[in-house]
C-alpha cells in the first residue's frame, strides 16, 4: 500500500509536470514575459496612395509617443517644466502624469514631432520614453476628399479608399520590449529586443490629380455661381472604364477633419458619386435610344409628331417645350430631347425587352467598383409597372441611378456596346515596389451592336450641333453630349422649385476616348436647364483636357474668336411669339421655362454679350 500510494503522488507529480511544462508551458511563459518586460508599440506606416502619374496623394509622416514611467522619474518637477512647453498643456496637468503611480506606464502624448522628439531625447530624462508612430497626411488637402477618405487618430481607415483598402493599407505594427522588475523599473544590463513594424501596402489610383483639379475647381464654381446643393462629376475613360476624376462639392480639407459635428461629417464625406441615386432626365433616352434602335422597334427614317403633350393611360405627360416640336425624325427627337418621342419608344420596346436591356446595361444593381457604400440605383418591380409609368421611363422618370451607373450606362452605349466594369485602383504594390496586384480593363458583356453605337454617336454630335454649332462647344472640337433636367421628389410628391441639372458629354463624337457627366443638385440661382446649369461648365473641363494631354482640334479653323458674338436683345414683357421669332433671327439657341405666353425673365440679362453658340433661358 505504501509503494502503491508512492507510485501514485510520484505520477500525479509527474502528470502536473507534464501540463505545466507541456501543455501550458506556452502560456505560462508568455504569462511570465508579461511580468518581466515593458513594452512600448511601434506603430507601422501606412502605405502610400498616389495617383496614375505616381503624383502623391496620402501618405505617412513620422512622429513620435511619449511614455513616462512614474517610478523612474528623478525629477518630476523639472521634467515636468520642461515637457509642458513641448506639449503646449499645463504644468499641473504633466506633473500629476509623472507622479501617478497607479500604472506603469503612462502616454503624454501620440504625436509628438521629429523636431520636438530629438530635443527630448537629447534631454535625456529619466523615466521619460519615445517610441516611434505615424500620422496621415493629404499633400493635397481638400481634394478627393469622397475618394480617398481618412483614417482615425491610430490610424484606421473610416472612409473611401483608407476604409475599403484598410486591411492592406495599414501594415503591421511592431514593439520595443525592455525587461524590468515588478514595479515596472528598468533592469540595468537587461536584455531589450526590437521587432520592427513593416509598412503597408502602397495603391496607385487611375485618378489623374491634374483633371481631378480641373473637375474640382469647375464644382466649386458650381456651388458659387448657381447656389447649388451640392455637385457632382466624374470623367472616365470610355474604352477602359478608368476614372480619372471623381468628386463631390461640398467637401472638406482631410488634414482637418470636422469630428465636431459627426452629422455633417458623414454627409459631406459621403460619395455621392455611388451612393445617391436621382432620376436622371434627358440623358437617359441615350439609354432608350440604344434599346430602340438595337431590337429594331425604331429606324431613322420613322416620324413622329409633338404637340406639347402625350395622353398615356389618361394621363398627360407633357414635353419640355409647350408648343410642341411639330414634326420630327428620330435623330431630331434626340436633338430635341422631346418627351414625346421617348414616351412612344418605351411603348413600342414594350415592359418585358425594356426592362430586359436596362439590366443588361448595369441599372438595378451596384457597378462593383471597389469603393465602399456603392448602390445598386432603383427599377421599379416589373409586376406593378403601369403603362404611364414605362412611357415615364422612356425619358428618365420613375427611374433612379447612380452617377456612375450612368456615366457607365452611356459609357456602354457609345463605345461599341460594352459594358465596362468601372475602377479606381490601378495597381497594388508592397513597400518594396513588387506589384501584387494591377487591374486592367474588364468588359463585363457585350450589350449593343457596334453599328447602334455609331448610330448613337452620330446622334449626339447633331444634338450639340443643333444647339450651338457643328465643332463650336468647344471651338475646334468634335464634343458630343446630352443635357438632362428633371424635377425633384419628396415625400412621394414632386418637390416644387427642386431640380436635378445634368449633362453627359463624349470626345471624340464619333470614337469616344472620354466621357464626362456633370450633375447639379438644386440649383438656387434662377436657372435650372442642364443646358444652362451643367453644359458650360462641362465645357471649362473638356478645355482642360484638350490643354493637358495636349489633343490638337479636329477643326483648327474653328476658334472662339471666330465665333460671331453679339449683344443680348431685351425680351422681357414680349409675346413669347416674338421672343422666340427675334432669337431665331440672331440664331441663338434658347430654352423655355413656363406655359404663358409673356416674358417675364431672361438669362442672359439684356445688353450682355452672348456667343452664337450660348444658350438663352426665357422665362415666361
Amino acid at each position: 500500500m505504501l509503494f502503491l500510494l508512492i507510485s501514485f503522488i510520484f505520477f500525479a507529480l509527474t502528470f502536473r509536470l507534464f501540463y505545466i511544462q507541456i501543455i501550458n508551458g506556452e502560456t505560462l511563459q508568455n504569462k511570465a514575459e508579461d511580468q518581466w518586460t515593458r513594452s512600448l508599440p511601434i506603430t507601422a506606416q501606412r502605405g502610400n496612395i498616389k495617383d496614375t502619374n505616381g503624383v502623391s496623394l496620402a501618405e505617412s509622416v513620422t512622429c513620435y509617443n511619449l511614455f513616462t514611467r512614474a517610478r523612474e522619474i528623478k525629477n518630476p518637477t523639472e521634467t515636468a517644466t520642461f515637457l509642458a512647453n513641448f506639449l503646449n498643456k499645463p504644468f499641473s496637468v504633466i506633473y500629476d502624469k509623472l507622479t501617478f503611480r497607479g500604472v506603469s506606464e503612462v502616454i503624454l502624448s501620440n504625436n509628438v514631432s521629429s523636431e520636438n522628439a530629438l530635443k527630448i531625447y537629447k534631454k535625456q530624462l529619466s523615466g521619460v520614453y519615445l517610441t516611434e508612430n505615424s500620422s496621415r497626411f493629404y499633400p493635397y488637402g481638400d481634394l478627393l476628399t469622397q475618394v480617398l477618405g481618412f483614417t482615425t487618430t491610430d490610424n484606421t481607415g473610416q472612409a473611401g479608399v483608407e476604409l475599403y483598402y484598410n486591411d492592406l493599407l495599414k501594415g503591421q505594427n511592431g514593439y520595443v520590449m525592455i525587461q524590468s522588475e515588478l514595479t515596472g523599473k528598468t533592469l540595468e544590463n537587461a536584455i531589450d529586443v526590437y521587432v520592427p513594424a513593416t509598412q503597408g501596402n502602397n495603391i496607385n489610383l487611375t485618378i489623374d490629380v491634374n483633371m481631378q483639379k480641373s473637375v474640382e475647381s469647375v464644382l466649386m464654381q458650381i456651388m458659387l455661381e448657381q447656389k447649388a446643393k451640392s455637385a457632382t462629376g466624374i470623367l472616365m475613360k470610355a474604352k477602359t472604364g478608368e476614372i480619372l476624376a471623381l468628386s463631390t462639392k461640398p467637401s472638406f480639407d482631410l488634414n482637418n477633419v470636422p469630428r465636431d459635428n459627426v452629422q455633417t461629417l458623414m454627409q459631406t464625406v459621403k460619395n455621392q458619386a455611388v451612393v445617391d441615386v436621382y432620376e436622371p432626365g434627358s440623358t437617359f433616352k441615350i439609354i432608350t435610344m440604344a434599346i430602340a434602335l438595337e431590337t429594331g422597334t425604331a429606324k431613322l427614317t420613322d416620324r413622329f409628331f409633338c404637340n406639347g403633350a402625350a395622353v398615356v393611360d389618361g394621363e398627360k405627360i407633357k414635353c419640355w417645350k409647350s408648343i410642341g416640336h411639330g414634326s420630327q425624325s428620330l435623330a431630331e427627337g434626340l436633338a430635341n430631347s422631346c418627351n414625346c418621342v421617348f414616351t412612344a419608344l418605351a411603348q413600342r420596346i414594350g415592359l418585358e425587352k425594356f426592362y430586359e436591356y436596362l439590366h443588361l446595361f448595369g441599372y438595378g444593381k451596384p457597378t462593383g467598383i471597389t469603393i465602399s457604400g456603392e448602390s445598386g440605383g432603383i427599377l421599379m418591380n416589373k409586376n406593378v409597372v403601369k403603362v404611364v409609368d414605362l412611357a415615364r421611363m422612356g425619358f428618365g422618370q420613375a427611374v433612379a441611378v447612380t452617377p456612375l451607373q450612368q456615366i457607365v450606362g452611356v459609357a456602354c452605349a457609345v463605345n461599341g456596346g460594352k459594358l465596362l466594369m468601372p475602377y479606381l485602383i490601378k495597381n497594388i504594390s508592397d513597400s518594396q515596389g513588387e506589384l501584387i496586384k494591377e487591374n486592367t480593363k474588364q468588359i463585363k458583356r457585350t450589350v449593343i451592336s457596334e453599328e447602334t453605337s455609331k448610330i448613337i454617336n452620330d446622334m449626339l454630335e447633331l444634338t450639340v450641333s443643333m444647339q450651338t454649332g457643328k465643332f463650336t462647344f468647344v471651338p475646334g472640337y468634335a464634343v458630343g453630349g446630352k443635357t438632362g433636367t428633371t424635377q425633384k421628389y419628396e415625400n412621394g410628391a414632386i418637390a416644387s422649385g427642386k431640380y436635378i441639372s445634368s449633362f453627359v458629354g463624349t470626345y471624340p463624337v464619333n470614337n469616344p476616348e472620354y466621357i464626362l457627366l456633370i450633375s447639379v443638385d438644386e440649383p438656387g440661382a434662377g436657372a435650372y436647364y442642364g443646358s444652362i446649369v451643367a453644359s458650360p461648365y462641362a465645357k471649362i473641363v473638356f478645355k482642360d483636357l484638350f490643354e493637358y494631354y495636349n489633343i490638337p482640334p479636329d477643326d483648327p479653323e474653328i476658334k472662339t474668336e471666330n465665333i460671331e458674338s453679339l449683344e443680348m436683345p431685351s425680351l422681357v414683357n414680349l409675346p413669347l411669339a416674338k421672343a422666340v421669332s427675334l432669337l431665331n433671327e440672331l440664331g441663338l439657341s434658347f430654352e423655355i421655362d413656363g406655359s404663358g405666353s409673356e416674358i417675364t425673365g431672361q438669362l442672359p440679362a439684356a445688353k450682355q454679350k452672348v456667343y452664337k453658340t450660348d444658350i438663352v433661358l426665357i422665362k415666361t
